[in-house]
């Protein structure tokens, strides 16, 4: 496992690249983190590290909380995340850590909540066609017909696609590539679309899926824009010798 960051979704742009080429980029501000709590495998039985993100007020804190982080001698915090390593050695409590841990990282893992779209019918939420619109459907016309079985086993299965709660579920999209990260506004520009509204909370993870694949900067850096091709200048034609043609004409018999 890796240690992880939060950020929160700003919006998309696009980013151009010196041949021209544009790439859809979701633009994330990174939320550094304080180092809560570490344990140890000899302590707790597993090493891992307790990350605290965005500050809150004093006032929206319960006593139990107040006396939590006056315990950790840390300012309250919104988000409380638990990450599992293999090592700790390398952090200290009160440590605050940034963008700069995925330095080096060009995939990464996002992992956040969909848009909530309310309660939705069947056409809306699983695509279903509906009744017939034409006569002898009253009332009914997108609804989604008949749910039950037979007086065996006379019940409606758990999972029947039915009528509820759209969106609003949790998403995780797999190797979304790193396209720029800005150190100093703690900004990070990704390939691509992730699920959630604007200042949606987002999870951020190094890539578990590990594979060789070129990222946008090396496919589209060997591509040279039309102003910087060359022309190409006609080859040099040889001449062609030609043949000495015989203009004896064939003797009339």
């Amino acid at each position: 496992m890796s240690l992880g960051l939060i950020g929160k979704k700003i919006g998309m742009t696009r980013e151009f690249f010196d041949s021209g080429v544009s790439v859809p980029v979701t633009v994330l501000k990174i939320e550094k983190g304080r180092v809560i709590d570490i344990y140890t495998k000899e302590k707790n039985g597993y090493s891992a590290v307790k990350l605290g993100f965005i500050n809150l007020k004093s006032s929206k804190l319960t006593n139990q909380m107040k006396g939590f982080f006056a315990k950790k001698n840390t300012e309250p915090k919104k988000i409380i995340k638990e990450f599992r390593l293999e090592k700790t050695d390398d952090y200290k409590t009160g440590n605050e850590i940034g963008l700069e841990t995925l330095k080096d990282v060009k995939f990464v893992d996002v992992r956040s909540q969909t848009i909530g779209k309310g309660f939705a019918g069947v056409m809306k939420r699983y695509n279903f066609a509906g009744l017939r619109a034409s006569h002898g459907v009253s009332v009914s016309h997108r609804s989604h017909g008949s749910t039950g079985q037979n007086q065996d086993p006379g019940k409606v299965f758990k999972g029947k696609k039915m009528a509820g709660h759209m969106g609003a579920k949790n998403r995780t999209m797999l190797n979304l590539e790193i396209i720029k990260s800005d150190l100093e506004n703690s900004l990070l520009y990704l390939k691509g679309s992730i699920p959630g509204s604007k200042n949606s909370v987002v999870l951020l993870r190094k890539s578990v899926k590990t594979f060789n694949r070129k990222t946008s900067a090396e496919k589209y850096a060997k591509n040279t824009s039309p102003s910087e091709k060359k022309e190409k200048k006609p080859a040099d034609k040889k001449p062609v010798e030609k043949k000495p043609v015989n203009k004896e004409q064939p003797k009339k018999k």
